[in-house]
């Protein structure tokens, strides 16, 4: 079987509605080892299938991640988390990433500060099996619901908590994009009734985990920003807030008084 063109890519994913098709396409042509799996994967594409999903990766923070089908997407805004949180550790920082999904922003915070002590825990199993292979030998990986597979030696110790917690709220989901709504696990997107309530569980423990000065830090939209600061000094940490327009990203920065 002769290999599609790139223009008949380009065009079959034009068609499917792929903004960037042009882009997409060099990415698909790249991953594709023969040309019957540059055509499967061009139709899955076109189906629907996200694009880190058909290539088997993401980029992040300058790392290529590894994302399975059926695990959480990386966005890009989230760099922004990892920005704050690489310019805020100390040396040699104990980092948590909670809620971490494919592993990726314990991953880029470890690269940025050229090695740490890192922690990373999730409840789905397939994103587990996906953070050890992007975290692999730099740190370690739990499956369990938030805290609770964590090593208890690490409570007091945490310099860094990222906690990439689900923020929509249960009946926004419906509105998401179809690559989220359908092919990502509902339980990364659903934050309970006004999206917090996820947030709320991490904010109510973090104080227990965090060393004198750590900082917790999580990703949420500019109108949750109210009630997830309260949740933050209802936890009994002092909170800030970070924002980039240029990413359209909110961060809300907790930190554990000494």
């Amino acid at each position: 079987m002769s290999s599609p063109s790139p223009e008949s890519v380009v065009s079959a994913l034009r068609a499917a509605g792929c903004v960037f098709a042009e882009d997409e396409a060099r990415l698909i042509i790249s991953a594709a080892g023969t040309p019957d799996e540059l055509s499967a994967m061009v139709a899955r594409r076109a189906s629907g299938l996200p694009l880190e999903h058909v290539i088997g990766w993401a980029e992040f923070c300058g790392l290529r991640v590894a994302v399975d089908p059926g695990v959480f997407v990386p966005r890009r805004r989230t760099e922004f988390l990892v920005r704050q949180a690489a310019a805020l550790a100390p040396a040699a920082a104990v980092v948590v990433d909670l809620c971490c999904g494919s592993g990726a922003l314990g991953a880029a915070l470890a690269a940025s500060l050229g090695g740490c002590e890192l922690h990373a825990a999730d409840i789905d199993p397939a994103a587990v099996a996906c953070a050890r292979r992007n975290v692999g030998a730099a740190g370690h990986v739990y499956e369990g619901d938030l805290y609770e597979p964590l090593p208890g030696t690490l409570k007091g110790r945490v310099d860094v908590l990222l906690a990439n917690v689900p923020y929509v709220p249960a009946g926004e989901v419906g509105l998401l994009p179809a690559e989220a709504r359908l092919h990502e696990p509902r339980a990364a997107l659903d934050g309970g009734a006004d999206g917090l309530d996820v947030l709320r569980r991490v904010t109510g423990e973090a104080r227990a985990w965090l060393a004198p000065g750590g900082r917790l830090l999580f990703e949420t939209s500019e109108r949750q920003v109210p009630a997830a600061v309260d949740a933050v000094l209802g936890g009994g940490l002092a909170a800030e807030v970070a924002r980039s327009d240029e990413q359209y990203a909110t961060v809300v920065i907790g930190t554990a008084r000494g």
